[in-house]
Order: structure tokens, then sequence, then C-alpha cells
């Protein structure tokens, strides 16, 4: 009897699949696309309604031959790729090849790598949809005509110099913008200082002082600004304490005064669950919890999707499809979750069903990002998990604890506000409050710690969650006591995490789950932008290019253009318009601003002379190796890369290997660094030192450098090999003051922020904490 013949992408899945289908059913994967545009040109028929040239993957050749070979044999084909727009596109390219062989094909959608999961799915085959692959095509086709069509004007701007890495993408370069127009807004920053009032209250019947802010002078109330002093409104610029001067008058003044409680409000409120992970949501979360990048993020993700190894359970799907926009739970898994909760916690603590938030392209097939079964908590799976990848079981463990946290019922407080104001006596008339709240009921903080994906939220609810005493009572006196003054200003918008630039992209509309991790990836191996600490930096070439490219193209490169057609895109999915549509309507316009583009690029080149016969009669061509200059006089053909190329900075030092170069600041593909002016023939280099000596030599100098996996940032000796210290963290030459180990490492933590750790001891320490300490030892002397 022939079998059915499955299709899916990875061989991880293929194998988990295979293992519920059972022996009727032989699992194939296609291991990613088998067609794409060709990589030697750019492969789209502007005649003939933009049809792409698609080509065979490398190395495709002979899956794509097992493929057909399979189909001919089998009963029926089911293409189970992705439930996506890039499965889609894949299921749409197999069914062509393998249509022949044999016609009884349909598409299946794997939300879930489970058992329950595929028998449903298999329950319900449909037709590849051709809108669905319509839409994944003109992205693509989009994508490449913006790539191969900008990028060779970008290279005309850096003529002469190394131009292989350059490129512009549709959503790139909107990324990278975002990059540099944060960076610009920090630059131009100008902080705005202000004071606090903080007084303490006591009343006959309290126990402890009531903490409280000055809120009002006069019955002009006080707002603490926010953001730089140029954007500050004019009506804003009276309305905070801007002085010194006169915050010391109204800390004098006040402390005179007599005082009475004005208000006391008491009122229950309710802080509600977060909602189950989106794609979007999860690398952010992931970031601010676990540090993971997004690349690392959907990696462990899509190992958790397509099954992991469970004791006797064997290879089990942990978590539904981590592509997705929407946050739709099925009825089944809700059932699922809230017995779960019933079991564990109590009925008390079952939240009401939430209401779908779904953007616009969310396909109805998605839910949110959860666990395929509750049952299969943290515990269950610890030994498990971990055994095979801690990351991995740490990326589960924030998943089931958001999902099944997002059912469940809102914290309960009570929160108090009380307002105490001075009397009528002469002088100005002072308003102060402080604001208390009491945990009533735990809801969902019985199992999710309350702090947001940024990691800030306990320095928001400082203020509201402060501790009041009891027995506070309205129009009773209240005495001041110790008023004192906090002066604050305002901080510069924060450069971007990996993390929180794919949450401002999903804000904005651009890109989609599917592109996210790719799009981080790119602008740093492009070199437009660096890492350090976790946050991201223009480099200097990123800037140039974002300049040449927001100058040359200001209607293509921003944010309204890029989100326009990301939603002109996903109309060809709900069969709103075509694909020609679509693509015609957005080339012709692209057309007219590329040529302009190139005109005036062109005008502002410089002039070149042949370097051979010293003519003026050359003509500036491109070819399949860049751009060369083809001389009309002697007919020679000369390159003109890096003819222009830009001197190294020199650091006025002499070799101190041959003696006779000069040391010049030098880059490369791993960061700035220093060599000789008479490389190849001295091949001298050395990192730039960081100013730290070595802790363990005590000679050489802390130098950063990167390398191993992933390229990342690590700290060394400058007399490796003879010298082997390394350390992940930078250090500092400060000894611990717990052990007096010669050296701390410095850290970052969601919780703590900035600190220090002695690798020795293992004991963290603030800078009051050193200072304390280093106070101590004075004493102690």
């Amino acid at each position: 009897m022939a079998k059915s013949l499955v299709i899916v992408e990875s061989p991880s899945k293929a194998k988990t699949i295979n293992k519920y289908l059972g022996s009727n059913y032989v699992v194939r994967a296609s291991v990613g696309h088998i067609k794409d545009l060709p990589k030697s040109k750019l492969g789209i028929d502007f005649e003939h309604g933009f049809l792409p040239q698609y080509v065979t993957v490398k190395g495709k050749k002979d899956i794509l031959a097992e493929l057909k070979k399979l189909a001919k044999s089998s009963k029926e084909v089911l293409i189970a790729t992705d439930p996506d727009r890039e499965g889609e596109a894949i299921a749409y390219h197999i069914q062509n090849e393998i249509a022949d062989k044999n016609d009884n094909i349909k598409r299946v959608l794997f939300t879930e790598i489970t058992k329950a999961g595929i028998k449903e799915a298999m329950k319900h085959p449909r037709d590849v949809d051709v809108a669905l692959f319509d839409a994944q095509q003109a992205r693509r086709v989009m994508d490449r005509i913006i790539g191969y069509q900008v990028s060779p004007i970008l290279w005309k701007a850096f003529i002469g110099q190394k131009t292989e890495s350059l490129s512009a993408g549709r959503v790139q370069t909107v990324a990278l913008r975002l990059i540099c127009e944060r960076e610009e807004a920090i630059e131009r920053f100008q902080p705005i200082k202000y004071w606090n009032l903080w007084a303490d209250f006591t009343t006959p019947t309290t126990e402890f002082p009531i903490h409280a802010r000055l809120i009002s002078v006069d019955g002009i109330e006080f707002k603490n600004p926010e953001g730089s002093m140029q954007d500050l409104p004019e009506e804003l610029k009276n309305r905070y304490i801007g002085d010194a001067k006169t915050a010391t008058g109204y800390a004098r003044d006040a402390q005179e005064k007599n005082y009475r409680i004005a208000s006391l409000n008491k009122r229950e409120v309710k802080r509600n669950a977060p909602a189950p992970f989106i794609t979007s949501s999860l690398q952010t979360a992931a970031s601010a919890n676990l540090r993971f990048n997004p690349k690392k993020t959907m990696m462990l993700a899509q190992r958790l999707y397509e099954g992991v190894e469970l004791g006797e359970e064997g290879l089990t799907g942990l978590i539904t499809y981590m592509r997705t926009d929407s946050t739709r739970i099925s009825d089944e898994a809700r059932s699922q979750t809230v017995a779960y909760i019933e079991k564990n916690y109590g009925k008390e603590y079952v939240g009401e069903p939430r209401k779908e938030k779904k953007s616009r392209n969310a396909q109805e097939a998605h839910e949110c990002i959860r666990p395929t079964n509750p049952a299969l908590d943290p515990k269950t799976v610890r030994q498990y998990l971990q055994a095979q990848d801690k990351d991995m079981f740490a990326l589960y463990e924030l998943i089931w604890q958001r999902f099944i946290a997002s059912q469940m019922t809102s914290a309960v407080f009570d929160q108090t506000t009380v307002e105490i104001e001075s009397d009528n006596s002469p002088g100005s008339k002072y308003r102060f409050r402080a604001t208390g709240s009491v945990l009533k009921f735990r809801g969902y903080l019985q199992l999710l710690d309350d702090s947001d994906e940024n990691g800030d939220s306990a320095d928001k609810k400082k203020d509201e969650d402060r501790r009041l005493p009891a027995g506070i009572e309205e129009k009773q006196t209240a005495n001041i006591e110790a008023p004192s003054l906090q002066e604050s200003e305002t901080k510069p918008p924060p450069r971007f995490s990996e993390s929180t630039l794919v949450k401002e992209l999903e804000s904005l509309g651009i890109g989609r789950p599917s592109t996210y991790a790719s799009i981080v990836g790119t602008i740093q191996d492009r070199l437009y932008v660096e890492q350090q600490e976790r946050r991201l930096y223009p480099t200097e070439l990123g800037r140039n290019v974002n300049r040449i490219l927001i100058k040359s193209f200001p209607e293509i490169f921003n944010v309204d253009f890029t989100a326009k057609m990301e939603e002109e895109l996903d109309t060809i999915a709900d069969r709103e318009n075509t694909y020609e549509g679509v693509m015609g309507d957005f080339y012709l316009p692209f057309k007219a601003v590329l040529d302009r583009a190139d005109e005036r690029l062109s005008e502002d080149l410089p002039k070149f002379a042949c370097p051979n016969c010293k003519s003026d009669k050359v003509e500036l061509k491109q070819g399949w190796f860049g751009f060369y200059l083809d001389c009309q006089n002697c007919g020679k053909k000369t390159s003109v890369k890096n003819l222009n190329k830009p001197e190294p900075e020199k650091l006025g030092e002499a070799c101190p290997e041959c003696h006779e170069g000069e040391l010049l600041l030098r880059s490369s593909r791993f960061g700035k660094f220093i060599g000789c002016s008479r490389y190849p023939a001295c091949k001298y280099t050395r990192q730039i030192p960081t100013g730290i000596k070595c802790p363990k030599c005590h000679v050489g100098d802390i130098v950063q450098r990167k390398g191993g996996k992933g390229k990342r940032t690590f700290y060394g000796c400058s007399r490796y090999p003879e010298c082997d210290f390394i350390s992940n963290d930078k250090p500092v030459n400060k000894p611990c003051p717990s052990c007096g180990n010669n050296w701390l490492a410095t850290k970052w933590s969601r919780t703590q922020g900035n600190f220090l750790k002695c690798p020795n001891c293992k004991k963290a320490f603030t800078e009051d904490m050193m200072e304390f300490a280093a106070e101590e030892e004075v004493a102690k002397r």
C-alpha cells in the first residue's frame, strides 16, 4: 500500500513528526528554501509583470530529486512547511517542482509539534495559498530591487574606498536610521536640572513618619521635566524647581510652617497580568531577563518548537510556533491552562479570558507563543532540558511562566494617597503628597515576578509602593521634620539594545517576526553598527551610509514609507490587491527617485585622471568587480578600488619592531587596532590599550578583543601568550573589600544595574559600597 509523503522544513522537526504519524507516512525535510533569486544578477523581468527568475538553491539539487522520487510513489503529498509566509513560499515552490510526479498535493499547518496538534492539523488540509505566496514574493522582490539598484549608487558615494560590505535595504536602512537618529538625539541632549523637596511628617496617631514630596506652592503644581532643555515647552519652564537657590528657599520656608492632613484617599487598584508572548515581546523579555540576543532567542525557541528529548516521552514539541504577531489562544489551550491554575493555585487565581490582540498581518492559524502542555511545567522538564542546554531551559521557563500568568487574575492593591497642606499663615502655601500601596491579593504575582520587559518597573512603582503608617486621619495636625532636597537631571534617550530595536520596529509596523533577528544581525555584519555593553552605537561608516542614503532617498528610507509598504504587501495576502498591482505602484515612483539620486551623485563624483597616461579623458564604468576607469586616450582599464582610500590616523610613534615604520590606527572586521605603516613588510600589530594594568602579570595592559563564536568581546593581557589573563567582563584595578583580591570585574544585572564583582570570593559591590569600605579601612588605620 502506497504511503503518504509529508514534507517539512527541518530534519529535527521531521524526526518528531515521524514519531507521531506512524508507519503509513514518510516524512522528509526540504532543509529550508529550494528555490530563490540568483545571487549573481538581479533576476527580475521588469517587462513581464516583475516576474522573478528563480533558480534552485545551491546544494538542494539532490534533496529536490529525492522529493520528486518519493512523490511519484506516494498516494498523496502533504506539505507541512512552517505556518508563515516563508513556509508558504517554500510550499509553493515544492508544489511546482513535484506536481508532474504527483498532483494530489495539500498543505497542512503544524502550529505545535505535539500528537494532538499534528492530529488536528491533519484533519484540515488545504490548498497552497497563492495570495500568501504572492505577498511573500512581493516582499522578496521589492527587497531585491532596492538592494540591487540602490547599493551601486551607494558605492558611487564611496568611490575609491572598500565597498564590498556596503549595501542598502528596505528595512535594514530604516533600522540604521533609527540608531543614527537616536545617537544624534543623545549628542545634542541638554539635561534639565531640577530639585525635589522631600520631608517627613509626624502626627499624634502614627507610629512612624510620613515621607512626602512637595507637589505645589501657592497652588502652582510642580511637574518634573522630561527630555532635553531645548525641547522643553515654554509653558512648562516654571513648573519645576529649577535652581538650588529656589529649592533651598522653599526648604527653609516650608520648615517654618504648620501643617495638617488635607486629604486621605483610599482606593483599590488592579495590576493586570502581562499578555502572552509574541515574537517581539519574547525577544525583548529574553534580552532583559536572560541577556539573550534576538538570534539566540529564536534559535532556542526553534528547538523548543521542533521537539526536544523528554526521557520516556521521547521527542516532544514544547512550545507553539515562535514567529507570530498574534496573542490568540485556542479554546483547548485555555481549558488546559484553567485546569492547571485551579489545581495548583486555586479557582480564585483563574483570570477572565483575555481579549485577543492581533496585528493586521497576523495569520488566522497563529496563536501566541505558549507551552503546548501547561502540565509540562519547568519543574517537570528541568532535568531533561538542563541536561541538553541550560539556556534552552531558561527560555522555556520564561515562556511557560509568562503564559500561565497571562491567564491568571490581576493583582489587587489598596492604594492610599495622603496630601499634607500648610496652614493659612502669611507667606507661601505648601502642599506635600505621599502615596503608598499594600498588596491585597497576589493574583498573577503568585507566579510571575512583577517586572516589565526592560527590568525597570521596580523604579517606576517605587513611589506608589512606599509604605505608609497606619492611623492617619484627615484634618489632624502634622509636624514637619527633616526636609531634604534631592537634585536630579533629565536623562537622554537610551541607546537601543538589540531587543529594544526589535520592539521599536514592531511598534512602527516595520519588518515581520521572521525578519527581526536578521535585520539586527545585518547592520552589525555590515559594520554600520557596533555593540558595546549591550547597546548599539553607529560606526563612522554607518553614519556616512545613513547620511548619504537619507539625503539621496528621503522618500524611500523613512519610517512612514516603509510601514506603508508593509501594509501594501499585506493587502496581497488579504486578496485586496495583486502582486503586479503592488509592484507597479512601488516601482514607478522608486525608479524616478533612483534616477535623480544617481544623477546627483554622478555630478558630485571626483574628477579622475588615468594613472597610466595621466589623461583626463576617462569614463567611470561599473563591472562585475566594481567600478573602473576606462581611458579613452590609452585604452587601458584601471580599477578604482582603494584609489581614494582615506589615510589611517598617525599616532606619532615609531614601530617598536622594525624601527623604520610609524604606528597607525587601523581598522579590521574585528575592530580597531594599532599597526605598522610598513605593512606587509612589517606585520607588527597591537591592540588599543584600555589604560588598565593586567591584574595577573602587572606588566601588560588590558586590551579589548573580539573573537570566538559570534565575535564576542572579551578582555585579555597585551602580553599574550606570555601572560594568559582573560576575562569576559571588563576588569578594574580595585582590590576586593572582602577577600583582598587585587581586581574586580564590571558586571550588570536587571535588578542591580552596574556593579563590581570579585572573581575570587564572588561577592558583589556597588560604588557606594566600595566607598564605604574604603572609608572603613581608613578609619581602621
